[in-house]
C-alpha cells in the first residue's frame, strides 16, 4: 500500500526536523515548512494526506492556514500542534474540521506517530460516514431514473438528479458526435463546446478517466483559468460510454463556494454509472415498443389476408345466400302485381318481400362487418345466432362436396363480450379446414352448450385427423398439412380466441377425425 503524504507546518526548524525524522522511519512520506505563507503555496501545487500543523506561528494563524488548506485539498486530514492546550482552542479545532489535536512538547517519537495514525483514521472514518450519508438519498435517485423510459425526458432529469446529489447550481449532459459534442441538456452556467472546453470534453471522452478541477489549490493551470473565466470554482467531468453512447456528464460549483471532494467524485461516478444503466434501460424500452408496434402490425395485416383467403373461399357461398332471397323477392313482386289477387294475398306476398328483404340486409351488414378492418370492438354478442350464420352461410358450397353438417345446438346460449366479426372468422376457418381434409365427402359435427363461465363449442370432422406427432404444432404460423395451405387460418384463429381470454386446442373426439374445441369467457356483459 502507498505511503501517506504529510506536510509539517512549525516556524520552530527544530520541531519541523524533529517531526520529519519521526515520521519518514515510520515510513511516511514528509515535507517539513517553517514559513506558513510558503506552505499555504505548496498545498495549491501538491496533494498531501495530512497536514501537522502548529497553532502559534508568527505572520500566520495556524487555524488561518487549515482554512487555507481546506479550501485547497477539501480531504485533507489536519492534525493540530499546540503547547497551549485550552478548552477553547479545542473548540476552535473541532469547527475547522481538525481530525486531532497533540500537546506539545511530546517526549517520545511513538506519541507524534500514534496521533498521525489516529488523525488518518479518524480522517478516513469521516469521509466513510459523508459518503454512506451521501449514498442513502440515491436510492430514491436511481428509482426515479429507472422509472423513466422517455430519453427525451430522461436527459434532464439527470442533469437534474446531478445537482440534486452534488449541491451545485450548474450541470451538463454533453453527447459526442463524429464532429464534436451536442449540448442535450444543462442547468446554470455550462462548459462551451469551443476551444480549451471542447479541448477537455474530447480528452475525457476519448481517455476514459475523470477530471476534478478546482480553482484553488493543485490543479492543471490551463483547467483552473477556464473555470475563473466562467466564474466557477469547481469542476468535474465523467465519461460515460456503452452500446453506442459516448457522453460526458458535467457538474459545477460557483466561484466562492466550497470545492469538491473526493466524496464528491466518487457519488458522481455512482450518479453517472446509474444514468449510463437508466439510458440503456431506456434504449431497450425504446426497441421493446418499436418491436410490439411492429408485432401488432404484422399481427393485424395477417388477420386481414387470411380473412380476405377465407372469404375468396367463400365466394360461391355468399352468391348462393344473397341469390336466394333475391330470387324470394322478385317471386313475391311479381306476384303481387297481378291484378287478380284480392288485396290480402298481395299483401302477404309483399309483407314476404319486405322479409326477404330484411333477411338479406341482414346477411350483407354481417359480411360488411367481416370484411371492416377497423371493426374491433368489443361487444355483447349472441355466438349462437351467429354460428347459425356461418353455417348457412357455407352450407351451399359443404353441400357441393356432400359434407353433411350434423349440428347439435341448444335453444340458447350465454351472451359473450368479443368482437363480432372477429369471432365469425374463427367459425369460418374452423368450418373450411373441415372442408379442406373431406375432398370426397363425409360429416361435420358442431356442438355446442353453456358452461358456467363462459360457451364451449366443438367442431368434429370425419376426416383422416392429425398424427399425434404434429398437433403441438399445428398452431404455429405457416404449418400445414394441407397441399397448398398458407398454414395461417389456425394460427389467425388462436391468437384471436386467446385476446379473447379464450382457449382453442385440438381434442379427442368420437371418431377417428380432428376435433377442436372453443372455448369463449362470458366476460363482463352487463
Amino acid at each position: 500500500m502507498e505511503s501517506a503524504s504529510v506536510l509539517v507546518v512549525d516556524d520552530e526548524p527544530g520541531i519541523a526536523l524533529l517531526c520529519n525524522r519521526v515520521l519518514t522511519r515510520a515510513g511516511y512520506e514528509v515535507q517539513s515548512e517553517t514559513n506558513p505563507r510558503a506552505a499555504v503555496e505548496i498545498l495549491g501545487q501538491r496533494r498531501f494526506d495530512l497536514l501537522l500543523v502548529d497553532i502559534r506561528m508568527p505572520e500566520v494563524d495556524g487555524f488561518d492556514v487549515i482554512h487555507r488548506a481546506k479550501r485547497a485539498q477539501p480531504d485533507i486530514a489536519v492534525l493540530v500542534m499546540t503547547g497551549f492546550g485550552t478548552v477553547e482552542t479545542a473548540i476552535r479545532a473541532l469547527r475547522q474540521g481538525v481530525d486531532g489535536l497533540l500537546l506539545k512538547p511530546f517526549e517520545k517519537g511513538d506519541e507524534l506517530v500514534a496521533a498521525v495514525e489516529q488523525a488518518l483514521t479518524d480522517n478516513r472514518r469521516k469521509r466513510e460516514t459523508a459518503r454512506a450519508q451521501a449514498l442513502r438519498p440515491l436510492f430514491d435517485a436511481t428509482e426515479r431514473l429507472f422509472s423513466e423510459t422517455d430519453t427525451e425526458k430522461l436527459h434532464p432529469l439527470i442533469v437534474d438528479t446531478i445537482c440534486e446529489h452534488l449541491q451545485c447550481p450548474n450541470a451538463a449532459f454533453y453527447q459526442a458526435e463524429a464532429d464534436g459534442f451536442t449540448l442535450v441538456a444543462k442547468r446554470g452556467s455550462v462548459l462551451p463546446l469551443e476551444s480549451f472546453a471542447g479541448d477537455l470534453l474530447r480528452r475525457v471522452a476519448s481517455d476514459g478517466k475523470p477530471i476534478l478541477v478546482n480553482a484553488t489549490g493543485p490543479g492543471e493551470k490551463e483547467a483552473q483559468a477556464l473555470l475563473s473565466d466562467l466564474k466557477l470554482g469547481a469542476a468535474i467531468l465523467i465519461p460515460i460510454a456503452r452500446s453506442g453512447l459516448n457522453a460526458v456528464l458535467f457538474a459545477a460549483r460557483d466561484a466562492g463556494t466550497a470545492s469538491f471532494r473526493g466524496a464528491d467524485l466518487e457519488l458522481f461516478h455512482i450518479l453517472a454509472r446509474q444514468s449510463l444503466v437508466a439510458l440503456e434501460n431506456a434504449r431497450l424500452y425504446a426497441d421493446l415498443r418499436a418491436y410490439v408496434r411492429k408485432v401488432e402490425e404484422s399481427q393485424q395485416a395477417l388477420l386481414r389476408s387470411e380473412k380476405m383467403a377465407a372469404a375468396g373461399r367463400l365466394t360461391a357461398s355468399i352468391a348462393h345466400e344473397v341469390n336466394n332471397p333475391l330470387q324470394s323477392v322478385q317471386n313475391c313482386l311479381h306476384l303481387a302485381g297481378r291484378e287478380d289477387l284480392p288485396a290480402e294475398k298481395r299483401k302477404q306476398y309483399f309483407e314476404l318481400a319486405r322479409s326477404e328483404l330484411e333477411r338479406l340486409m341482414k346477411t350483407m351488414h354481417r359480411m360488411l362487418d367481416f370484411y371492416r378492418p377497423g371493426s374491433v370492438k368489443m361487444e355483447k354478442v349472441d355466438v349462437l345466432e351467429l354460428l347459425k350464420h356461418v353455417l348457412s352461410l357455407t352450407s351451399q358450397q359443404l353441400g357441393q362436396r356432400h359434407i353433411e353438417v350434423i349440428a347439435d345446438l341448444p335453444e340458447s346460449l350465454p351472451p359473450v363480450l368479443a368482437v363480432s366479426s372477429q369471432i365469425q372468422q374463427i367459425f369460418i376457418n374452423l368450418i373450411l379446414n373441415a372442408f379442406d381434409v373431406m375432398p370426397g365427402g363425409g360429416a361435420l359435427m358442431v356442438r355446442a352448450k353453456a358452461l358456467e363461465n363462459g360457451v364451449e363449442i366443438q367442431f368434429e370432422d370425419t376426416g383422416p385427423g392429425i398424427p399425434e406427432e404434429l398437433r403441438n404444432n399445428i398452431f404455429e404460423p405457416f404449418f400445414s398439412t394441407k397441399e397448398g395451405g398458407t398454414g395461417l387460418g389456425l394460427t389467425v384463429s388462436y391468437n384471436i380466441v386467446t385476446a379473447h381470454g379464450g382457449t382453442l386446442d385440438i381434442v379427442k373426439g368420437n371418431g377417428d377425425g380432428a376435433c377442436f374445441r372453443l372455448f369463449l369467457p362470458k366476460g363482463d356483459v352487463s
